[in-house]
């Protein structure tokens, strides 16, 4: 009876691949001892990709703001380059 709960939050779930919702829904259907058996390695296995899934997400999101850095960093280093460039050509014309 505590299955059912888990088992319709799960296969709500939509972070979750299509495979792993169809295997829960055929453990489901098979018999109570087994399912018994197998419901523990499934709650795992649901719970690692979930967590992969998460972890994904966040060096993706750290990627992309690592990404946008850079930029800001190329376009200061190449702002920085021109100033000194400027700077030298004008002691260069005082010289």
């Amino acid at each position: 009876m505590s299955q059912a709960p888990r088992a319709a939050a799960v296969s709500e779930s939509p972070d979750l691949p299509q495979d792993l919702i169809l295997l829960r829904n055929h453990i489901e259907d098979l018999p109570p001892e087994i399912r018994e058996k197998l419901a523990p390695a499934m709650s795992r296995v649901v719970e690692s990709t979930q967590r992969r899934r998460r972890i994904l997400s966040l060096v993706q999101d750290a990627l992309g703001q690592l990404r946008l850095d850079m930029k800001y960093l190329m376009f200061d280093l190449e702002a920085t380059r021109r100033e000194r460039d400027d700077y030298r050509s004008r002691l260069d014309r005082f010289s």
